[in-house]
């Protein structure tokens, strides 16, 4: 069984890889024995020195995935640099907070832009190799507000729900080419997206009362879902949205 989990030698770009849930994704993949892309825009170094102290290759693409035209470069460069792309996972994206009566255009376009352009962007291109090689797997990162509204956050709300409906259309068509496409999505976790819901002494306490985890959630607890949809544990898994919220959905 070990086998079916095993990626080394597998190529997996990571976009958002170097904190938060896309540096635990990375890292658990890596740990998984997978080489890694890390698609950041900072020039932080430190997430490619852990991944490379597991003994695998970790390269950085540096792209900000607000500018479409550099996005366009990812997948060619990754395969220029890596000689395949076996896994994407579409993780980065941004969050702006307002009434939907006051919400910018501007702030609606960058959340639609990073959150869904540039993952459709992605997923096409990974796609195209992938399906050529009959072979590949593609996570996107969706969101509770993929199945909710949300409050305050109307763009993203837009973004995350057309995530998930664009990983079924995917699947749809690339299934029967090999290509797995599924989603995972996060509930409440404790990363910096989250800040302003985590320094709400009212708000903060709300979600956690109704989290029968417990808890919040950390980067770690997506170690072993994108583990297994990035593995040949879930070749007969396609267009899944996979919920790693603590129980918060189910209550």
């Amino acid at each position: 069984m070990k086998q079916a989990f095993d990626l080394t030698g597998k190529v997996a770009v990571v976009t958002g890889g170097s904190r938060g849930i896309g540096k635990g994704i990375a890292i658990g993949l890596a740990e998984a024995g997978a080489n890694i892309v890390l698609v950041q825009r900072s020039n932080d170094t430190s997430t490619q020195e852990e991944i490379k102290a597991l003994g695998v290759r970790c390269e950085i693409i540096h792209c900000d995935l607000i500018n479409l035209e550099d996005v366009k470069q990812v997948i060619p460069n990754a395969i220029e640099t890596m000689g395949s792309v076996d896994i994407l996972v579409n993780n980065a994206g941004i969050q702006r907070r307002s009434p939907a009566v006051d919400f910018s255009e501007q702030d609606w376009d960058d959340v639609l832009t990073v959150n869904l352009k540039a993952v459709w962007i992605l997923c096409q291109q990974a796609g195209r190799h992938m399906v050529k090689r009959k072979s590949g797997k593609i996570i996107n990162i969706a969101s509770l507000i993929s199945f909710q509204g949300g409050i305050l956050v109307p763009a993203y709300a837009a973004a995350k729900g057309a995530v998930g409906q664009l990983t079924k259309a995917l699947a749809n068509e690339w299934a029967s080419q090999g290509v797995n496409v599924n989603a995972i999505v996060p509930g409440y976790i404790a990363t910096e997206m989250n800040t302003a819901l985590i320094e709400d002494p009212v708000r903060s306490r709300q979600i956690l009362e109704r989290i029968p985890a417990g808890r919040w959630g950390n980067p770690d607890d997506f170690k072993g879902p994108a583990v297994f949809l990035a593995s040949d544990a879930s070749n007969y898994i396609h267009g899944h949205l996979l919920v790693v919220d603590g129980g918060w959905l189910g209550r």
